[in-house]
């Protein structure tokens, strides 16, 4: 039975883990959606165009490929920043939303996880999570990651860039982050990439079974 399930949250709030691990155990391609936006603010700063450049962001949307979205650069504290930027304007957004739909279509569904899925991209998506964690959580698994890296992090600073960001997305007049009617708000700031894993189950069966039944 084909399925999609739609993840969105705000920024370390784990649902790029999350999607990736229900992705393997149900066998579903997988999309990070917010490395779409990070590929296009990297190609501006790489040509060295500005970020608010609305017409170099939107054609830059328009060339993406998907097969180039695993470059280790793209995941960088100073590229989300840069994503979120290109992210609130309205063509950017309207650039990718067919590329998205698409890879959601697939046969046998997908896992697509981002900040409008849910509300834009795949209204009817069979599942649907909205997954949080408060700020200051989120900023300790951003700087424990950059870390990790060996990327210099200053967790102050990482706190005030995801308030900024949330705010941004919450605010963009273009497919703001907001939790859909229908989804599941799965809160992981007191739980692990196991603790979340097993509760995203629960709740995907507990759909599946109940549409099943009916």
């Amino acid at each position: 039975m084909a399925m999609i399930i739609a993840i969105d949250g705000p920024a370390a709030s784990g649902k790029g883990t999350l999607g990736r691990r229900l992705a393997a155990h149900f066998g579903l391609p997988h999309l990070d959606t917010g490395l779409l936006y990070r590929a296009v603010a990297h190609h501006l700063i790489s040509a060295g165009e500005a970020l608010d450049d609305v017409a170099a962001a939107t054609a830059a949307a328009r060339a993406l490929d998907l097969q180039r979205l695993d470059d280790a650069a793209l995941r960088g504290r100073a590229m989300g920043e840069a994503a979120s930027i290109v992210a609130a304007m309205p063509s950017v957004r309207e650039a990718l939303v067919a590329l998205q739909r698409a890879f959601a279509g697939q046969p046998g569904g997908a896992v697509l996880d981002g900040r409008d899925i849910g509300t834009v991209i795949c209204p009817g998506a069979d599942v649907k999570l909205f997954v949080t964690a408060s700020a200051e959580e989120r900023a300790r698994r951003r700087w424990r990651e950059l870390v990790a890296r060996g990327e210099p992090a200053d967790q102050a600073a990482i706190l005030e860039d995801i308030r900024r960001r949330d705010q941004r997305d919450a605010e963009r007049p273009t497919a703001p982050l907001a939790v859909a009617s229908d989804a599941h708000r799965l809160d992981t700031t007191h739980l692990d990439a196991d603790g979340a894993f097993a509760a995203a189950l629960g709740i995907i069966s507990s759909v599946m079974a109940s549409r099943t039944k009916s």
